[in-house]
């Protein structure tokens, strides 16, 4: 799945894990977690299982926002499309094996009105939002990893 490349807010940042694919893959995708690890997230639940269609609410900030998973390929990518008060969003993960690690990218675009008349502010939002979500995806994963 590829993000919009005509939204007007978009992001993307790699880093390096040293945690085995599978592993950040389980820590990634065990989305209930997510408010334990990430600090940016305060709650989140799931209608479903791990599958294309599965639909979860989170409340990242003072939004909540429904998201909706579009690709699960383990131990891979996944993506999911998001709707907040005018906003829409495409998040994708990859995940490729990289000397006994994992290099994780991720990608984001965010359309409508508020993204267009908050550019600048949206921009900054987004940039931090994916910076700090690998950081602590990353803190997790290793801290998991070390065991």
């Amino acid at each position: 799945m590829e993000i919009d490349s005509q939204a007007p807010i978009k992001g993307s940042a790699q880093t390096e894990i040293e945690a085995p694919s599978e592993l950040v893959w389980d820590v990634l995708t065990t989305f209930a977690e997510w408010p334990r690890w990430n600090p940016d997230i305060s709650e989140l639940s799931m209608e479903g299982t791990l599958a294309q269609g599965t639909v979860f609410r989170w409340k990242s900030g003072p939004g909540t926002i429904t998201s909706t998973l579009q690709v699960v390929e383990a131990p891979h990518e996944v993506a999911w499309t998001g709707k907040a008060l005018g906003l829409r969003a495409i998040h994708v993960y990859r995940l490729r094996p990289l000397n006994g690690g994992t290099s994780v990218t991720t990608e984001e675009s965010w359309d409508g009105w508020v993204a267009r008349f908050f550019r600048r502010r949206m921009q900054r939002t987004l940039d931090r939002a994916i910076e700090a979500g690998l950081e602590s995806l990353k803190a997790e994963a290793e801290s998991q990893a070390r065991g």
